[in-house]
């Protein structure tokens, strides 16, 4: 089994993800955005398998920072070079395991991922 869990690590939800998982022994590789890097090929990965409306966090700062117009006009075209650009918009953890994507955390959401 191949788990890999993506983010930045001073993100709080992170933190609980990687807690439970190490509380639980179960082993996987954290990719940090900013320190191992994101292109646009694993941004269009996310976006596909968990669409972009859902890994497009509105919630946080830097979006919040965008213009009006960019807001208006984010499409799945125009999120993904937006978001290699500013990984912080990428709703987390996004938690793959054999080429299953996953958003979010919730140790209720990962019992069932894990059982």
């Amino acid at each position: 089994m191949t788990i890999t869990l993506y983010g930045i690590p001073n993100c709080d939800t992170i933190k609980k993800a990687r807690r439970w998982l190490d509380a639980e022994n179960i082993e996987y590789r954290f990719h940090d955005f900013r320190k191992d890097g994101i292109d646009s090929g694993l941004v269009e990965a996310f976006c596909q398998h968990l669409g972009w409306e859902k890994v497009l966090n509105k919630r946080g700062t830097t979006y919040r920072q965008l213009t009006q117009a960019q807001k208006d006009n984010l499409n799945s075209t125009t999120v993904i070079p937006l978001l290699v650009e500013s990984p912080a918009m990428i709703k987390r953890p996004v938690l793959v395991v054999d080429n299953t994507f996953h958003l979010g955390f919730s140790p209720e959401q990962y019992t069932e991922i894990f059982a």
